[in-house]
């Protein structure tokens, strides 16, 4: 333990006070909040990872509203559970947080302990504190992001971390010797809240900062923690826009695709065996570290009727109904935007 992380461990409780004071005064009214259990602390904290609290409050309100409890969740169909996360991105979450519920419904009571949690599927350590802290008051500190730069900044960490697995590793002995024993759910949401609000990644505000007494990168921490650049590559793809009677042309992944498993998405050209058409739109989005350019072509549906019967993996998907279908949140978004421009081009 450095230097300064071994002179904040021995301040610990007064550290606890003023984050507590802090939290106190200042803590957003989140919905999961609200009287927290074990499953909103679960649906929230798979929500929020990868994505932010404003996009997550109306999937939250709704999927709680939907499937109160495990299970309510258990009982869902893989397809209204995709679905219902479309927009969320990272759907391999929605396939975890469904099978999750399974398991815990499967049991008399859920755990109580983060040793308990952490033996569930798809639980890792941070999910497992979180839910065990907020929702049971047990022990066990929490480190995701907004903690990992709190603490790198209080501790002065000036390397360059090879990835943020590797930063949990080396500041989790601190977050563990701060977590307050008496309130560690409170502790845990305070400490990320302050990562949210005030340690902020690119613009820290050090001047509001409860605990800056404290902290070894004041005036410097913008800089902290550091981490090595991921290599990003770009890849084109071209895919088939193809509307037909109010319908459109999609192709189901399979339910072992290692991203997109049993998400539809409109079809490649290649795989329709078609050369490039009407080009009607260039779309772009990120899949962790590449970029993918989707070049949208519109297709005579009279080309690939033969096609979208031959290939169990085509479906015919009612305009009506694509936002019950499992559709990919961009490619959802992309058809509703073009079916209108294009349905009138696209006869045949």
């Amino acid at each position: 333990m450095s230097r300064p992380a071994a002179s904040l461990t021995r301040s610990a409780p007064a550290f606890r006070k003023a984050l507590a004071r802090w939290f106190a005064r200042h803590r957003r009214p989140l919905p999961w909040r609200e009287a927290p259990s074990a499953y909103r602390t679960v649906v929230s904290e798979l929500m929020l990872q990868q994505t932010q609290v404003a996009t997550v409050l109306p999937y939250f309100e709704r999927w709680t509203q939907r499937w109160p409890g495990f299970a309510d969740l258990a009982r869902a169909d893989e397809a209204e559970v995709l679905a219902a996360w479309a927009g969320l991105g990272y759907y391999r979450r929605a396939r975890l947080l469904h099978g999750l519920a399974k398991a815990v419904a499967a049991l008399p009571a859920p755990p109580t302990t983060a040793e308990g949690w952490v033996e569930l599927p798809g639980v890792g350590p941070y999910t497992a504190a979180a839910v065990s802290s907020i929702a049971f008051g047990h022990p066990a500190a929490v480190v995701d992001g907004n903690v990992v730069r709190v603490l790198a900044r209080l501790a002065g960490h000036r390397r360059t971390f090879a990835s943020t697995a590797a930063a949990v590793r080396v500041v989790t002995p601190l977050a563990a010797a701060l977590l307050d024993p008496r309130r560690p759910g409170d502790h845990n949401q305070a400490m990320m809240e302050l990562g949210a609000l005030v340690c902020r990644k690119a613009s820290p505000a050090c001047d509001r900062c409860p605990v800056s007494r404290w902290c070894a990168s004041r005036g410097a921490a913008a800089s902290i923690p550091a981490f090595a650049p991921k290599p990003r590559r770009s890849e084109q793809v071209d895919r088939a826009l193809v509307v037909d009677r109010r319908r459109v042309l999609l192709r189901r992944h399979a339910k072992d695709s290692p991203r997109l498993a049993g998400l539809a998405e409109l079809p490649l050209l290649a795989s329709l065996r078609l050369k490039a058409g009407k080009l009607v739109a260039v779309r772009k989005r990120a899949i962790t570290t590449t970029t993918y350019v989707e070049r949208l072509h519109l297709v005579p549906a009279a080309k690939v009727r033969a096609a979208a019967r031959r290939q169990p993996d085509l479906e015919w998907v009612s305009l009506a109904d694509l936002p019950f279908a499992a559709v990919s949140g961009p490619h959802l978004r992309w058809v509703t935007e073009l079916v209108g421009k294009v349905a009138g081009e696209s006869k045949g």
